[in-house]
């Protein structure tokens, strides 16, 4: 009988009910019956019902560790409306840590990959075993979102700095290569990348090598998605993002209205 890989899909949530629940069904639907898969989720939560539907999950599903966030004295949150989110350092610092306490677990227990996933991204349920087939140390899904509200839809990777989806050395003009660059991300397939984060698979070989979220501190840049980044590839570990099957990132209310257009496209 063949022994089945070791996957765990982890995420720190902290959001609406409805956004969450969109989120957990997504989980369930993926297809993982080639793996035996586990749940980390870190519940930093201020709203009741946020807390409720995370436990219900855990009593449906199996291997589901819930880790209840100290949050009683926390006062910064994350600012959002319709129109963009607003973040503070000390909620990144927030993230940074449960993110990095889940690889720790993920190494004691032997896991063969990590599969970190915001909690209001929607996944295509092909997602697990496309990334997994991709063989990489680094690969993350691609979704599109509109960071302003009166903005174009950009993809959550990039190829240099902060967010540049242009290189420095290349000599055709940035907005070319930009266009060239967004063109790219909307054809199927797997694409060398500088940046990525929020639905990321990370291999047992990248976590041993010492990926990880904390702040490198002689480096200015916003998230701890990049300074990830930064580490792996100063690590030897290249980054990769697949476009086959986007998943849909509600990152406003408004967005709910279109996630069952998404859902028939399967």
């Amino acid at each position: 009988m063949d022994i089945k890989e070791k996957i765990l899909i982890a995420g720190t949530i902290k959001d609406k009910p409805e956004i969450i629940t969109e989120y957990l069904d997504s989980l369930k639907g993926l297809t993982k019956s080639k793996y035996e898969v586990s749940y980390y989720f870190v519940d930093d939560n201020v709203e009741e019902e946020s807390s409720a539907i995370l436990k219900s999950f855990k009593e449906e599903e199996k291997n589901v560790i819930l880790v209840k966030s100290d949050n009683s004295d926390q006062i910064e949150t994350v600012e959002q409306d319709d129109f963009t989110h607003i973040w503070t350092y000390g909620l990144i610092d927030r993230i940074t840590e449960f993110k990095n306490h889940i690889i720790e677990y993920a190494k004691e227990n032997e896991f063969d990959y990590i599969l970190f996933v915001d909690s209001d991204l929607y996944l295509h349920p092909s997602t697990l075993t496309q990334l997994r087939s991709d063989d990489k140390d680094i690969v993350s899904c691609v979704f599109w979102t509109r960071w302003n509200a009166d903005s174009i839809e950009l993809p959550q990777v990039w190829l240099q700095d902060q967010y540049n989806m242009y290189t420095n050395g290349n000599s055709i003009d940035s907005s070319e290569q930009i266009a060239d660059f967004l063109n790219q991300m909307r054809v199927p397939g797997v694409y060398r990348v500088g940046g990525l984060g929020a639905c990321t698979l990370i291999s047992k070989h990248a976590l041993k090598k010492g990926v990880n979220f904390s702040k490198i501190k002689n480096i200015s840049f916003w998230g701890e998605d990049r300074h990830f980044c930064i580490r792996a590839e100063a690590l030897g570990l290249e980054l990769f993002v697949d476009t086959h099957n986007p998943a849909y990132h509600i990152y406003r209310d408004s967005d709910l209205e279109g996630l069952n257009s998404y859902k028939k496209s399967f």
